[in-house]
């Protein structure tokens, strides 16, 4: 954890990778508790793991994209590039939707699965580039 924060470059005067860095402090500590408690549940047939979504089709990211539409006078589509473009892109070319999100998570809880503890699922269509 203290590596991937100095990575971060966390600054509490919000310089360059300050803002950044708050926002995924409370993530990253989060992961590494999981992956902690993924091991001394095991022996006991509890499984954790975390899955982090990215950008997300939802109710509320629609209606952003509709209020930015209107607001900017551009159609929703180009609305859409904005919000992805602010996000640094998506490989994928979109958000994914609700119920990708939810298949992941029925497939992790689901016996296919038993073997998988202590791990990070990211989906988020290729933004954050992870190993």
């Amino acid at each position: 954890l203290l590596r991937r924060l100095a990575e971060l470059r966390w600054r509490p005067d919000g310089g360059p990778g300050g803002e950044e860095g708050r926002r995924r402090v409370p993530a990253l500590a989060l992961t590494t508790y999981s992956k902690g408690l993924a091991r001394e549940l095991a022996p006991h047939g509890v499984r954790v793991n975390v899955v982090s979504p990215g950008a997300i089709a939802t109710e509320g990211t629609t209606a952003l994209v509709a209020r930015i539409a209107d607001a900017q006078g551009i159609d929703r589509a180009a609305a859409w590039d904005q919000v992805l473009a602010s996000l640094g892109g998506i490989p994928l070319g979109r958000p994914a939707r609700p119920e990708e999100v939810a298949e992941l998570v029925a497939f992790l809880v689901c016996d296919r699965a038993a073997a998988i503890t202590g791990a990070e699922h990211t989906i988020d269509g290729g933004t954050v580039p992870t190993l």
